[in-house]
C-alpha cells in the first residue's frame, strides 16, 4: 500500500512540534503584520479613490500608448516647388527565367515612348542568388537617355516577395542572405544600407510574410487586374489605421512582351495584351528629376497610382489655416487644427468627355464622402471640408471611379481594371513620425 503524507497518520509529537513552531512564527510576524494592515488598508483606499480597481479586484494602470498630440512636427515639404514624374516600380526583365521576350532595350523604349520619367526593373533576385549586380545592373543595355533608372530588385523568399529600391548600387547579396533572420535583424540590415523596402502583393500568391514594421511602402495596385487589389487595400488601410504611414504604390509585375518574331511567341505571350508596363502607373511629385528624389517622395507618401499613364492623375491637397491656400498634400502630416480643413481633389491630365468620375473620400478606413464629377476633356476639381480629431489620429485618402481612359497599347487592360482610375495617398493628422 502506498504511503502518502497527511497530517492524520503522523505521530502525536510531530504534530505539536509542527504545531509549535507555527506559532512561535506567527508571534514574531504578528506585530508586523499588525503594523502592514493600515498601510495596505491605505493603498486600497487610495487605489479606489483613484478609480484604478473594480469590483473583481482589478486594477488599471497609466496606459502610456493614449491617444495625444505628438510632438512638434516639422513643417510640410513646399506643394508648389517639384516635378510630378511618372513611372512603374515593379516589372521583369529577361533576367528573371519565367519573363519571355522582354529584354531591356524592349523595356526602356515603351516607358520613353509613354512619357515615363523612371524605371524599376526588379528581377527576381533568387534566379542568381542575389547578384543582381552582375546580371541586370551589368547588361550593357542597363541605360536609357531620358528615363531615371532605379537600381532594385524583387526579394524572392520562402516567406513571401518584396521590392527594393535605390538612387544609387548597393549590395543586394547582403540583402539575399538575411532573408530567412528575424524580422528586426533584417529590419536593422536595411536600415544600415540605406535601401527603400516595398511589400509586393501583400494578400495573394508570395504575399509579403514579414513584420510590416520593416517597410517603407507597400503595393496596393499590382497588374491591370483590380480584383487581386481588393484585399491588398484592406491590408494598407489596417496599417494606415495602427499608426503606420506606409506609402501605397503601384507595379505592373510585367513579365512578357510582344515577340520579335512569331516563332519567339510562347504560352504567355497574350499576357502582353492584358498587363505590361504602366498598368498601373505610378507617380510621385518629387523636389528635383533625380533617383534620390524619386524615392525620396516614394518614401514620404508623395505618391498617386493611375490605371495607366494616359489616364488623369490625382492630386490631394489640404488647407489647413483657412486662407484658402492649400498647405499640405498627401503623404504629408500635421497637427489637427481643431477647426474644419478644406480638402482639395484634382484629376490632373486629360479626363474623358461624356464621362462621371466618382470620387470617394476615405476617412480612416471607412467611406467617408462620395463626390460626382463630370468630365469634360480638361482636369476636374472639387473640395470638401472636415474636421479632424484634435485628439488621436485621422487619415484621409482619394479612390477614383469611372471609365478608364483607353490605352490602347495595352487593349485589354480597360477590361480587367473594372472602373478604377486612381487612387491618392493619404493625408495624416497627428500622426507619430517616429512610430
Amino acid at each position: 500500500m502506498k504511503n502518502t503524507y497527511s497530517p492524520m497518520n503522523q505521530p502525536a509529537e510531530f504534530a505539536q512540534k509542527k504545531c509549535n513552531g507555527f506559532f512561535s512564527i506567527s508571534e514574531k510576524l504578528k506585530s508586523k503584520f499588525s503594523a502592514s494592515i493600515g498601510s495596505i488598508s491605505l493603498l486600497i483606499s487610495l487605489f479606489s479613490i483613484a478609480g484604478m480597481g473594480d469590483t473583481w479586484g482589478q486594477s488599471f494602470s497609466y496606459n502610456p500608448w493614449e491617444a495625444k498630440k505628438p510632438a512638434p512636427l516639422p513643417a510640410p515639404a513646399s506643394i508648389f516647388e517639384g516635378f510630378w514624374l511618372s513611372g512603374d516600380l515593379h516589372l521583369h526583365s529577361r533576367h528573371s527565367k519565367e519573363s519571355t521576350n522582354n529584354p531591356l532595350p524592349k523595356i526602356f523604349a515603351f516607358a520613353e515612348s509613354m512619357g515615363m520619367s523612371f524605371i524599376c526593373v526588379t528581377d527576381h533576385d533568387n534566379h542568381v542568388q542575389g547578384d543582381v549586380a552582375n546580371h541586370t545592373w551589368a547588361d550593357p543595355d542597363f541605360k536609357s537617355d531620358s528615363l531615371i533608372l532605379l537600381y532594385g530588385a524583387e526579394w524572392t523568399t520562402t516567406r513571401g516577395h518584396g521590392n527594393t529600391f535605390s538612387a544609387t548600387p548597393y549590395d543586394h547579396r547582403l540583402f539575399y542572405h538575411v532573408r530567412d533572420q528575424r524580422d528586426t535583424l533584417i529590419g536593422r540590415v536595411k536600415n544600415e544600407m540605406g535601401i527603400h523596402l516595398s511589400a509586393n502583393h501583400p494578400s495573394g500568391k508570395d504575399h509579403f510574410g514579414y513584420s510590416y514594421d520593416i517597410i517603407n511602402s507597400i503595393e496596393v495596385w499590382n497588374s491591370a487586374l483590380w480584383e487581386k487589389n481588393v484585399e491588398a487595400i484592406m491590408i494598407w488601410d489596417d496599417m494606415l489605421s495602427s499608426g503606420r504611414m506606409i506609402t501605397g504604390r503601384g507595379g505592373s509585375d510585367a513579365h512578357h512582351g510582344y515577340p520579335d518574331s512569331p516563332e519567339e511567341a510562347t504560352k504567355n505571350t497574350p499576357e502582353r495584351d492584358f498587363n505590361y508596363i504602366g498598368t498601373p502607373t505610378t507617380w510621385v511629385f518629387a523636389s528635383e528629376k533625380s533617383g534620390e528624389a524619386v524615392v525620396d517622395a516614394l518614401t514620404n507618401g508623395r505618391v498617386s497610382i493611375s490605371v495607366n499613364p494616359k489616364s488623369p492623375r490625382v492630386e490631394f491637397y489640404a488647407d489647413l489655416n483657412e486662407d484658402g491656400l492649400m498647405d499640405m498634400m498627401m503623404g504629408d502630416n500635421a497637427h489637427a487644427p481643431g477647426h474644419p480643413v478644406k480638402f482639395r481633389v484634382k484629376l490632373a491630365g486629360t479626363t474623358l468627355l461624356d464621362s462621371t468620375y466618382t470620387i470617394k473620400v476615405i476617412k480612416n478606413g471607412r467611406e467617408f464622402e462620395t463626390i460626382e464629377a463630370a468630365g469634360k476633356g480638361k482636369e476636374i476639381q472639387v473640395e470638401f471640408s472636415d474636421t479632424p480629431e484634435e485628439i488621436g489620429r485621422t487619415y484621409y485618402r482619394i479612390a477614383v471611379e469611372g471609365t478608364p481612359t483607353p490605352f490602347p497599347e495595352v487593349p485589354n487592360s480597360m477590361g480587367i481594371s473594372k472602373n478604377r482610375v486612381g487612387l491618392s495617398n493619404p493625408i495624416y493628422f497627428n500622426f507619430d513620425p517616429e512610430f
